[in-house]
């Protein structure tokens, strides 16, 4: 399948709202694979061969997963992705094979034995199953929603959040201590209680003059989730939230990676139709990366063969560079033409993985660069489509036992939250339909009449 915003008029697919159609359609790149023809198959024989005109059996299609299950599996998976790619985060895809020697395959211990003194990650424990900032900042969003119990908007991260970072003691897992969430957290975060609790700048700008990067996009699943099956609410949920966090595309990213996590909620969402989704609503640099690094996804089918081909996709709408720990000094700025690169790439993953969590997962990881971070979201949005079961249970109850998480409590929690707030957005809606039928049923004042 190629990915692409450029389709024919009339033709089928999802409208974005100006017009144009967003869809994937069959591919005729060079080196494709197409399904071969019916003439091109041999017949099978032997006793269980299908005789010729005969119905084909089907194997019965498993249930859908329930909100519960989706919500659980997305920030279980979300977690395990994150606690995976922690001890690679940085790495070039060849630094892990020479570290491990070959690919990473499951929870693996620090990149250094000398962890506690190495740089440039010192003092942190990164590894043997411990979670990153990306899951204490997911987590901590949890607990804002199951605070406030309704949408949330950016005064919410002001009145909820900051609080939650710098007042209350929790379990650091990288630090092997508690501590104040604060204290872990990377500064592009730090800089919401910067500007909030001590600038006290409005929280809808407050994002503005932060480093661009995925700071915002790496937590914003439960936003996805609240809105489970409505892309379009979750994205301007999504932009309300992380504007006092993040500006530009590092605020964008967060919008779609919310609708996206929305999208995979639906009973017969696939890989290919939360991208469509995603490229719906991306706008500038965001959408062209994700467009490019879904087409050349489209044509792989392992992630060995991806990681190059996904990197050279994105790095067009990278400002990082090359040289993940030196970017140049035009690296994280504000720009229309750029894209984080951990959205793109975990897109990309979820394609080359069909949805698989092991191969989505682990394509993210040995990807390298900031592959906690990716594995992360492409975690979150695989254990979407397929719930809990998804999750290898080797690999999640391990990251729960030495991360000291239950990572099942906050997805169970937030889906009875987003039933909730699903009921207000019923009733609202009710409430609104009534106030503009009556406002209709006005008969409309002429020219004549206004005279």
């Amino acid at each position: 399948m190629t990915y692409t915003s450029e389709t024919p008029p009339g033709a089928p697919g999802v409208p974005d709202g100006r017009g144009a159609q967003v869809r994937p359609v069959p591919s005729t790149a060079p080196g494709t694979r197409t399904a071969p023809s019916p003439e091109g198959l041999r017949r099978p024989t032997g006793p269980h061969a299908v005789r010729p005109g005969a119905p084909p059996s089907r194997p019965e299609a498993p249930p859908s997963p329930s909100l519960e299950d989706r919500a659980i599996g997305t920030l279980v998976g979300a977690a395990v992705g994150d606690a995976l790619g922690g001890p690679v985060e940085g790495r070039s895809p060849e630094e892990i094979v020479r570290r491990h020697g070959g690919r990473v395959t499951g929870i693996v211990g620090p990149f250094h034995d000398d962890w506690r003194t190495a740089r440039p990650l010192a003092p942190y424990h990164k590894g043997n199953g411990h979670v990153t900032d990306d899951t204490l900042m997911t987590h901590a969003l949890v607990r804002v929603y199951e605070s406030v119990r309704d949408h949330l908007d950016a005064y919410d991260v002001a009145d909820h959040l900051v609080p939650d970072l710098i007042g209350t003691p929790r379990w650091i897992p990288e630090l092997e201590a508690e501590a104040l969430p604060l204290q872990r957290i990377f500064l592009a975060e730090k800089w919401i209680v910067a500007r909030l609790h001590y600038g006290h700048a409005d929280p809808r700008e407050a994002g503005v003059g932060n480093i661009v990067n995925c700071g915002a996009a790496m937590y914003m699943a439960p936003v996805g989730i609240v809105n489970a099956g409505n892309p379009d609410r979750a994205y301007a949920e999504a932009l309300d939230v992380s504007g006092a966090h993040q500006s530009s595309y590092g605020r964008e990213a967060a919008g779609v990676f919310a609708a996206a996590v929305a999208a995979a909620f639906a009973p017969e969402a696939t890989p290919s139709s939360v991208v469509v989704q995603a490229l719906r609503l991306a706008k500038d640099g965001t959408r062209a990366a994700i467009e490019a690094v879904c087409e050349a996804a489209s044509s792989l089918r392992d992630y060995e063969s991806a990681l190059a081909p996904l990197r050279a996709a994105v790095a067009p709408f990278d400002t990082v560079g090359p040289d993940y720990r030196n970017p140049s000094l035009g690296a994280r700025r504000p720009s229309r033409l750029h894209s984080i690169e951990e959205l793109p790439i975990a897109l990309g993953m979820l394609l080359v993985g069909r949805g698989d969590f092991r191969a989505t997962v682990l394509g993210s990881v040995n990807y390298g660069r900031d592959c906690d971070s990716i594995a992360t979201m492409s975690g979150a949005l695989a254990g979407a489509l397929r719930g809990a079961s998804a999750v290898p249970t080797e690999w999640s109850s391990e990251v729960a036992r030495a991360s000291r998480l239950d990572l099942q409590a906050p997805g169970a929690a937030l889906a009875t939250v987003a039933r909730e707030v699903f009921t207000r957005d019923r009733a609202r809606a009710r409430t609104h339909e009534q106030a503009f039928t009556a406002i209709s049923a006005i008969p409309a004042m002429t020219e004549a009449g206004a005279r």
